[in-house]
């Protein structure tokens, strides 16, 4: 909005221009529109009202009424139109009067609007969270401050101070705390939420309108405790009637949950036990659905107050006849298998379930027995007969249940207390040291526990129990610890029977079956009836606590054993030399001295460790068999047991120690070193072929004949075989060298061993077969040849083609490499390449003494022949 300035040139003085007709004519058109257009603008501005029913729609008009009337009152305040309400002050006073009255409303309007606008303003944060707030708990924080603010406003502001304004704002306020609980109670979403869920939901609903309430009595007394000349006193059916009747809805809402969370506590706890039937318990479910479905499908809105009437009709039928008809719903389906409690027995557990039901449809019926008017109407008559007549077939069903419970508890329990305490978990019963898998469970039949849970529930029903039922229910203690230690004393027993193997089972045979003979009892002639249970199960774990104290002895010798055979078995037999010079390896000779030697130091110590064998065996023999002999006749298999492992530790020594051996054969990582030498007319291995390959084997004879050291035992002892003489002068002792020797394992290492060092030689001379192309240097017989070029005379030329082969030979050999690594063996050239250059440096010297002979002859013949030609001339 823009007040139109004049057009005339108002630089002079006020009382020269209002003494000019055209200036003061013009000035006053302009002040005419001027006074329309104010007018106007306050016209419209106070015609204007909220957008919505919201408060913060009328903080916002009061917005928009100060910034259009700021405008106009700023523009008011300008140099130029004061200047032109002076002129025309001085020129025509009377005419200024009605544009001064219009100034007079803008200021006092523009004033009301600033000042609401301002105070106002200090709420519109506690409303933006009350319109925007995501939930009830928000609504319910921002209360306590809005009002606390608006007590505030009430006091410090001069135009909300009134009833006129204040009460509207407030009516405002309530509105919008009643559509934001309406938006979080929908209907359309809260029946589709758990009950529990929907319930809290609710409360706290109707917990933010009561306190809505409650608040604002609170400020009221603020206000007039803090001395306010100006008390609430508003008439509180405008603020409160529509959120006190969405008080009573959240409780009828509230009541409705409640029924349904009943009947699922009837029928379908939160614990239930598995039933044959689980489709059945989500048909339960689904009928407490159907309970509460009708809210679901309202066709109007029950927290707008012109709906009562149809809301109340609704919650009417609601609690008439809705829960009669589906409790008696759920009872027939649910007759032959009915959802129980978590740990309630069945007969005990379905009386429990139909007399929950029944309680349920009597509660309701009390409450409608409370309405005198209800209950004489048709309609009530009507549901009073239903009721009877469901409760009287819950009565049938109870009997029933109860009459064939008791029928069947006094005929099965006699024959159950007949049971035996123990069963035998196999077909068989022959004995524990030839069928390791014998064991025992216990007999302890479920369904006396059922009896038991049965009886007791019985009685808390009110219901008579039979006389051997009760007494047996009074024993759950004594059978309940019966039970318990028998559990235990049997996962004793088949964990300690687990614990031994074969040899040990047969090595305690006699204490097995002494362990066997006890436990017979609790399986042959003790019953459930028998005075004797607590004696027998004390007995049985003793006996067992003995046997497991002997096997823990056993089983910590038995450890000393194998980890002295676990030393034997990991020894190492082929300990190589380790050079101080890298480059430098020892020869084949002291190579296998040294393996030889080590070997030697280390049988000495597996001997000692073999040797304390019998002792410990001996130390079994003590606590098993009271002897000390190492020959006891009851611990003849376990000898043998133990001869036979050691006969295993000793046959993986041997194949671990020839594979570790054969592993070395073919690394190529040199251990030893051999030479290639020239012994004319071949060149050979120094050791050569045969000497290796037989070292390794007497290597390898050597590691298996390290079992002559384990001498065996006598037949049925742990006591070692003494020399045997076979005739005067051959002693025979026997050890496990014999078996070792001959076990398919040595001998295929053996054999691999073999094939790996000949094709390693092979290689060893293939290698050497190219030093052939020099074979001429010693096989071409030098006197010979030097004969024959003496014979022939040849020019010196063909003798420097002989030198020249030779030089080139010598040279050539030298660019040979002089040591070659092939696996474990490092093959030393120098010594054939010396011999080579020795023989072509031989040669060399003999063509030089045939030349020089030959030239020395030459010119002796050529001074004779000169000296004849002279004595000639």
């Amino acid at each position: 909005l823009k007040l139109e300035m004049p057009s005339v040139n108002l630089d002079r003085e006020v009382a020269v221009l209002a003494t000019v007709p055209g200036v003061v004519q013009s000035l006053k058109r302009c002040a005419v529109t001027w006074q329309k257009l104010i007018s106007g603008v306050l016209k419209e501005q106070l015609k204007k009202v909220p957008e919505d029913k919201s408060p913060l729609a009328e903080i916002n008009l009061w917005r928009e009424n100060n910034a259009a009337l700021r405008a106009l009152t700023e523009q008011m305040k300008f140099p130029e139109v004061q200047k032109v309400l002076e002129i025309l002050q001085k020129a025509e006073p009377e005419f200024t009067g009605d544009l001064q009255i219009v100034l007079s409303d803008l200021r006092k309007h523009y004033m009301e609007a600033q000042d609401n606008a301002k105070f106002l303003s200090t709420l519109e944060r506690h409303l933006k969270n009350l319109s925007t707030g995501t939930g009830v708990d928000v609504i319910s924080s921002v209360i306590p401050s809005l009002l606390n603010a608006l007590r505030l406003v009430w006091i410090m502001s001069q135009y909300y101070n009134k009833d006129a304004r204040m009460v509207p704002f407030l009516e405002r306020i309530s509105w919008e705390i009643s559509e934001r609980v309406r938006r979080v109670v929908d209907l359309q979403t809260l029946f589709k939420q758990d009950t529990t869920t929907a319930k809290k939901k609710i409360t706290e609903a109707k917990n933010t309108l009561e306190q809505w309430k409650k608040c604002y009595f609170t400020t009221c007394i603020q206000v007039e405790e803090s001395g306010s000349k100006r008390y609430w006193k508003f008439d509180t059916k405008s603020l409160f009637e529509k959120t006190d009747y969405m008080v009573s809805i959240c409780q009828d809402l509230y009541h409705i949950f409640q029924v349904a969370e009943e009947l699922q506590n009837i029928f379908i706890p939160e614990l239930i036990t598995v039933t044959e039937n689980p489709k059945g318990v989500d048909e339960l479910q689904r009928e407490v659905n159907i309970v509460i479905s009708p809210m679901e499908e309202l066709s109007f809105d029950p927290f707008r107050v012109e709906n009562a009437r149809d809301w109340a009709v609704v919650v009417e039928e609601f609690r008439e006849d809705v829960v009669v008809e589906v409790v008696e719903q759920i009872f027939v389906q649910n007759l032959k298998d009915p959802p129980l409690y978590k740990n309630h027995p069945p007969v005990a557990g379905a009386i429990s379930w139909s007399r929950s039901l029944s309680h349920r449809i009597r509660h309701t019926i009390t409450l409608l027995q409370e309405e005198e008017e209800l209950l004489a109407s048709e309609r009530g008559q009507e549901v009073q007969q239903k009721y009877l007549q469901v409760t009287k077939k819950m009565e049938q069903y109870e009997a029933q249940k109860y009459r064939r419970w008791r029928e069947r508890a006094e005929h099965v329990l006699p024959l159950l207390l007949k049971d035996a305490l123990l069963t035998l978990s196999s077909a068989t019963e022959e004995p524990v040291s030839i069928r390791k898998s014998v064991g025992f469970a216990l007999n302890f039949s479920p369904e006396i526990q059922e009896i038991i849970t049965e009886s007791k529930y019985m009685e808390q029903l009110g219901l008579p129990v039979p006389e051997m039922a009760r007494y047996v229910a009074l024993q759950e203690d004594k059978y309940l610890r019966y039970t318990n230690k028998m559990k235990v004393m049997l996962s004793h027993y088949d964990k300690l029977m687990e614990m031994m193997n074969e040899a040990e089972i047969k090595l305690l045979d006699h204490h097995v079956k002494e362990l066997w003979r006890i436990l017979k009892a609790g399986h042959k002639r003790l019953t459930w009836k028998s005075v004797g249970i607590g004696e027998f199960i004390v007995q049985c774990t003793q006996t067992i606590g003995k046997l497991e104290l002997l096997v823990h002895q056993i089983h910590q010798i038995s450890e000393d054993i194998s980890s002295k055979l676990q030393s034997i078995e990991s020894t190492n037999l082929f300990k190589f030399p380790h050079s101080e010079n890298g480059d430098e390896c020892p020869g084949a000779k002291e190579f296998f001295d040294y393996v030889k030697c080590e070997r030697a130091k280390d049988v000495g110590r597996l001997v000692r460790k073999y040797s304390a064998i019998p002792q410990l065996l001996i130390e079994v023999e003590r606590r098993v068999a009271y002897t000390n002999s190492g020959k006891s006749p009851k611990l003849a298999s376990y000898y043998a047991y133990w001869e036979n492992r050691i006969y295993q530790a000793l046959t993986q020594l041997i194949v671990k120690n020839l594979q570790a051996f054969n592993a070395a054969i073919v690394t190529n990582v040199p251990l030893l070193q051999i030479e290639a030498v020239l012994s004319a007319p071949e060149i050979t291995l120094q050791p050569n072929d045969s000497e290796i390959e037989k070292m390794t084997m007497q290597s390898i004879q050597d590691c298996v004949e390290v079992t002559k050291h384990f001498v065996r035992w006598m037949h049925g002892t742990c006591i070692e075989c003494p020399p045997q003489h076979l005739r005067a002068d051959e002693v025979v002792t026997f050890s496990f060298y014999s078996d070792v020797s001959q076990s398919p394992l040595v001998i295929e290492q053996a054999v691999l061993i073999t094939q790996n060092i000949q094709k390693l030689l092979e290689s060893l001379r293939n290698c050497l077969n190219q030093w052939n192309k020099y074979d001429q240097l010693w096989k071409s017989d030098k006197d010979e040849v030097l004969d024959r070029l003496a014979a022939e005379k040849p020019p010196c030329v063909v003798f420097d083609e002989h030198l020249q082969f030779y030089m080139t030979v010598t040279r050539e050999v030298t660019q040979w490499p002089l040591v070659k690594d092939e696996q474990f063996i490092r093959l030393q050239l120098a010594p054939l390449a010396s011999a080579v250059q020795e023989n072509a440096k031989s040669w060399m010297m003999s063509l030089g003494k045939l030349l020089n002979e030959l030239a020395k002859e030459e010119l002796l013949s050529l001074q004779d022949e000169i000296h004849v030609g002279v004595f000639s001339l």
